[in-house]
Parts: structure tokens; C-alpha cells; sequence
């Protein structure tokens, strides 16, 4: 898409920084990440309503 096309339309542009391909399947709060999982292994995930 141009620029001209991005700024017509609803959706918004985003740009990514390659700098952040060093955190990419790292994990960088394990002990957060090991809380959430615990969370969802006693509750488990909602139902969604199709």
C-alpha cells in the first residue's frame, strides 16, 4: 500500500523495529509467565459464545 492509500483508510499503520528480534522466544518474565500458568491450569479459559 502508499502512504496515500494508509492515510484513507481505517487501519492504522504500524511499523515494527527490527531491533526487537532479539526477544523473540525469549522469555523475559519467567516468573510472571509461571504465576499465569498456574492461574490458567486451576481455572482454565472462558467459553466463547459463537
Amino acid at each position: 500500500m502508499k502512504m496515500k492509500e494508509l492515510s484513507n483508510s481505517k487501519v492504522p499503520a504500524i511499523v515494527f523495529d527490527k531491533k526487537l528480534d532479539k526477544f523473540r522466544g525469549k522469555v523475559l518474565f519467567p516468573e510472571k509467565l509461571e504465576k499465569a500458568n498456574e492461574i490458567l491450569s486451576k481455572s482454565g479459559l472462558p467459553q466463547v459464545k459463537k
